[in-house]
């Protein structure tokens, strides 16, 4: 048996070539849909072959950490949702922002029961640890693709009679709550973060484990200030951007 000799090397290039675009892209603060240099820049700026080169671009491609467009060249890509500051949460409702960004709102539900309140939830709806909430999960979605995972939890009491069926397809919880039980959210106070994502929000928004995420937390209240509603957003890191716009009903 000969002993051949496997060239290791052009798998480690490719590899080192991949990081320092990472790098390059956190290092010069690049924002989504900024194009970056051309592969003949690249390779020249990176010492290393334009088809090593083109073989990194290639799985940053395929992992949504970039895009190409034509022959326009590479770019970061473009969120596809822009959530307004001032419409986190009601009384705009998801799917009005979705149509906003000329997108078409979907939504899966994931979960629908009552569960008991933790202390969490409890403290922020002003109840009792152990009341009884109603928990509701969806998948909200843009032409198709998946964009965030929307938990909230509110008082039996306030939506005696909802089903499961009642928030089947493009429905806005919002709208539900005040045509059936005249609840209208008159204010909201949301908190903003980071957060790594677990295995199954992962694989629902076509995300590796552990990838961060931004993650809304909001309550809404009533006219006197009574908490109706505890959210949790999460949210697609290259799908959703924050921004400081409004908008117009």
């Amino acid at each position: 048996m000969s002993n051949a000799i496997i060239d290791v090397q052009p798998v480690r290039v490719y590899e080192q070539t991949r990081q320092k675009i990472l790098e390059m892209i956190e290092l010069r603060d690049y924002l989504p849909g900024d194009r970056i240099p051309s592969e003949r820049e690249l390779s020249e700026r990176f010492g290393v072959h334009r088809m090593t080169l083109r073989k990194a671009i290639d799985e940053l491609v395929s992992s949504g950490i970039l895009e190409r467009r034509g022959t326009s060249g590479t770019f970061l890509p473009a969120p596809v949702v822009k959530r307004p500051v001032a419409g986190l949460s009601p009384p705009y409702s998801i799917s009005e922002i979705v149509r906003s960004c000329g997108g078409v709102p979907g939504s899966r539900l994931l979960l629908f029961e009552q569960r008991d309140a933790n202390q969490r939830v409890a403290e922020r709806l002003q109840i009792e640890k152990g009341a009884p909430v109603v928990a509701i999960k969806r998948l909200r979605t843009v032409s198709d693709l998946p964009f965030c995972i929307e938990t909230s939890c509110l008082p039996v009491g306030l939506v005696r009679g909802l089903a499961a069926d009642d928030l089947v397809g493009d429905v806005s919880l919002y709208t539900l709550l005040h045509d059936r039980y005249s609840i209208v959210t008159e204010s909201t106070n949301a908190i903003i973060g980071v957060v790594p994502t677990q295995l199954h929000d992962a694989e629902l928004l076509g995300l590796k484990r552990g990838e961060a995420a931004l993650v809304i937390h909001v309550i809404a209240s009533d006219a006197r200030s009574k908490p109706i509603e505890y959210m949790t957003s999460i949210n697609h890191p290259r799908r959703v951007m924050l921004t400081t716009e409004r908008i117009i009903k």
